[in-house]
């Protein structure tokens, strides 16, 4: 057992997956991989979220240590947001997550019950 922020985890992995999960979070760093981006320029790339949804979100990946928020000192204030060296650390990891969704619907898209998978 692994004894993490007053939580106690079987493996290391469950403490990755904890970071990531969310509706929004991957979604989020796979857009930060890209470039950085303000709080409404995030909000439209994700038309489904809602205002207290992504800010949420944001918050714990901040909290986190997997995105940078920069506040800017000016008036009306700017507020971007950017990968962290921790979150950039993620970015391969989530491409094969992606690339294995995508091969896992290629291969399950109409039988999603392959035969060979099938006990007797």
């Amino acid at each position: 057992m692994i004894t993490f922020r007053n939580t106690e985890y079987r493996c290391a992995s469950e403490i990755t997956l904890e970071l990531i999960s969310g509706k929004w979070k991957i979604l989020i760093l796979s857009y930060l991989a890209e470039n950085t981006f303000r709080f409404h320029e995030l909000q439209k790339l994700m038309p489904g979220t809602t205002q207290k949804m992504l800010t949420a979100q944001l918050r714990d990946l901040e909290k986190d240590g997997l995105i940078v928020r920069k506040v800017y000192p000016v008036a009306p204030p700017k507020v971007e947001y950017y990968l962290s060296e921790y979150g950039s650390r993620l970015i391969p990891m989530l491409k094969m997550l992606c690339e294995y969704g995508a091969d896992y619907m290629a291969n399950f898209a109409t039988d999603p019950v392959r035969k060979e998978d099938q006990h007797a």
